[in-house]
């Protein structure tokens, strides 16, 4: 396979000078000769080089929003002629390279090291190479419009076959049409197992699904999931009423499962790049299918319904984006409601859902004080960004996902309450408007396009004013009871404390460190207007007695307030670095909801409720 690719550079390289008006494109070749170090050896031939010239790794992912310091993995960085003769270059930042004077066509290549299986950045090893583009593959700046090509070495040596959404050019050669495509590419190369399907457009075309596992299962496991994924395919066809028209006619599920990677999922223009910890898909395919339902359903929102705050993605440093409310959020709310729908999910379970979405807007500071917005703006530092240090996220911050997850929510209850409309409604209006054509939107025009659907300015108006860009909240026990569901507090007449955060935050390790092993140590921020946020207890404190009991962990001091009621009062004693304390503890009721169905909450379901209910979770496939 070598000799294919030299052949191929030897002739872009001989015909160059009879197409100068015609860029060539950028060929990156792909080696393993130390698999079981995790390394990769990497060359770039950049034909019809500029005359200035630097290359860089990325700072940022697609589909994250955070950066990353992908520079810090290569290394052994060399720049030579086509010839091997050695160009001079300067490491000018961590991740920038600047070349001195060169020919018009160069080689750049540098050893990649990865050991983290994840939708962020590259692992490799004698089972696979796990290829996320902006963590593997550097790039030369102002050339990101030209073509792309790639070959992947050493497949046989290793037993791997390529899964990725990159255009197969046939020699184990792939293309993309600029970088942009190909940082959206991740890339698997794996003895993975697969199983395909085509799906029948609206339109009457025929799209192929594919879904890729390199797993520890058989083919006739991987055959019955990909039998699952198909039901939630289409489930997800009929919200939006189509598929996308994906390139190439292909979609493909890049997953890998093994007890040591690191659990993620992260959206692509025709694929998705899904990695999970488990021991194997067998026995697990339902934790499998709730991360395969956000994912896809991303293939509508985000990639095609795109917000203009991301437009171009910047690889150099993140985008900062005050839509993933609902570029997240929503895709969030239908991750779950469509494995309900599709059967995979029961009623019962669905309901806890729903609470978390409810605790997370109603019980959060964060979301109390700051829009969504805002929230949305907050996951530069949020999305896996590379920081060590604690930060006060518990009281400063609620994830756009479950904060626009409930948006949602209330959303759909208030589309079929008010209007006899449903949220699949609005997404399709978004769809029509905004994603199939492939028109970047921004806030206003997502205003613009529910006012469009229910025919009611004023609606969209003060629905946008108050719950997205204003911090008022809808009336979740009202709106839920439409359905027949519940909204109750989860522990009424019972003693509340509140969180003591004795699990590490950010930058801590999981142990006391150097605090011994007296008492109970608080590792992180307590929660604002928690009792014991009120006592002044907070990182760094120990406690030592509550109620005249000596407390040893988290389980002695639950121990204490088991007894105890609402409006009780427990005096602590603690230490910290500024010696010994006490305090009051007044203990109040939990704050937090529990969701149940009317049958469960022994009361009568009226016949309006069932069909709101059927009407919302059963499924739209025709």
């Amino acid at each position: 396979m070598k000799k294919i690719f030299l052949i191929t550079v030897a002739a872009l390289l001989s015909t160059a000078a009879m197409a100068q008006d015609k860029q060539k494109p950028i060929y990156y070749s792909i080696s393993f000769p130390n698999a079981a170090h995790h390394e990769a050896e990497i060359v770039m031939t950049v034909p019809q080089a500029p005359q200035s010239l630097r290359f860089r790794m990325s700072r940022s992912s697609a589909g994250r929003y955070a950066t990353h310091e992908f520079g810090k993995n290569i290394y052994n960085v060399k720049v030579t002629a086509i010839d091997g003769t050695d160009i001079p270059f300067t490491q000018i930042e961590g991740d920038l390279y600047e070349v001195g004077s060169h020919p018009e066509n160069i080689k750049i290549s540098y050893t990649l090291f990865g050991n983290w299986t994840d939708g962020t950045y590259a692992s490799i090893d004698p089972s696979h190479a796990h290829l996320n583009m902006p963590a593997a593959f550097a790039w030369v700046i102002g050339q990101e419009k030209r073509p792309v090509k790639f070959e992947f070495n050493d497949l046989d040596k290793y037993g791997w076959k390529v899964s990725t959404q990159l255009k197969s050019e046939g020699a184990n050669v792939y293309s993309a049409p600029n970088m942009q495509y190909m940082m959206d590419s991740p890339t698997e190369l794996a003895n993975s197992k697969v199983t395909s399907w085509d799906v029948v457009n609206t339109d009457g075309k025929k799209q192929k699904i594919n879904v890729s596992i390199h797993s520890d299962d058989d083919q006739a496991t991987v055959d019955n999931f990909g039998k699952m994924v198909q039901k939630l395919v289409l489930e997800e066809k009929a919200v939006f009423g189509e598929l996308p028209a994906y390139d190439y006619g292909e979609y493909t599920f890049i997953t890998d499962v093994y007890p040591t990677d690191s659990g993620d999922g992260m959206e692509h223009r025709n694929s998705t790049c899904i990695v999970d910890p488990l021991e194997k898909v067998a026995g697990n395919e339902n934790d499998l299918l709730d991360i395969f339902s956000h994912e896809y359903f991303h293939s509508w929102n985000v990639k095609r319904i795109r917000p203009k705050s991301l437009e171009p993605f910047n690889f150099e440093h993140a985008n900062m984006s005050s839509e993933l409310w609902f570029a997240e959020g929503f895709t969030q709310y239908y991750g779950d409601l469509l494995l309900t729908r599709a059967g995979f999910t029961s009623l019962d379970d669905y309901t806890r859902t729903l609470a978390g979405l409810v605790n997370q807007i109603l019980n959060t500071p964060g979301a109390a004080k700051y829009p969504a917005t805002q929230m949305s703006r907050y996951s530069v530092f949020a999305d896996n960004g590379v920081s060590i240090d604690p930060n006060n996220n518990v009281n400063d911050f609620t994830s756009y996902y479950t904060y626009g997850g409930a948006i949602a929510l209330a959303l759909d209850m208030r589309l079929r309450g008010e209007f006899k409309l449903t949220l699949d409604d609005y997404m399709r209006q978004v769809w029509l408007s905004r994603g199939k054509v492939m028109k970047p939107y921004t806030i206003p025009d997502l205003q613009a396009d529910l006012a469009k659907v229910t025919n009611n300015p004023k609606f969209a108006a003060d629905f946008f004013k108050r719950y997205i860009y204003g911090i008022d909240k809808n009336n979740y026990e009202e709106l839920l009871n439409k359905a027949g569901l519940v909204l109750r507090k989860i522990q009424p007449g019972k003693a509340w404390a509140g969180s003591l955060a004795t699990n590490a935050g950010r930058g801590r390790s999981g142990q006391q460190r150097a605090v011994g092993t007296e008492g109970l140590a608080i590792l992180s921020s307590t929660t604002t207007g928690t009792p014991v946020y009120k006592a002044g207890l907070d990182a760094g404190d120990i406690i030592l007695k509550a109620d005249g009991q000596t407390i040893t962990d988290p389980k002695s001091f639950a121990d204490v307030l088991a007894g105890k009621k609402p409006g009780d009062k427990i005096t602590v004693n603690y230490k910290n670095r500024t010696g010994a304390h006490e305090t009051t503890i007044a203990l109040e009721e939990s704050p937090y909801f529990e969701v149940v169905t009317y049958e469960k909450a022994g009361k009568q379901l009226s016949k309006e409720q069932e069909e709101f209910r059927n009407n919302w979770l059963r499924s739209k496939v025709k």
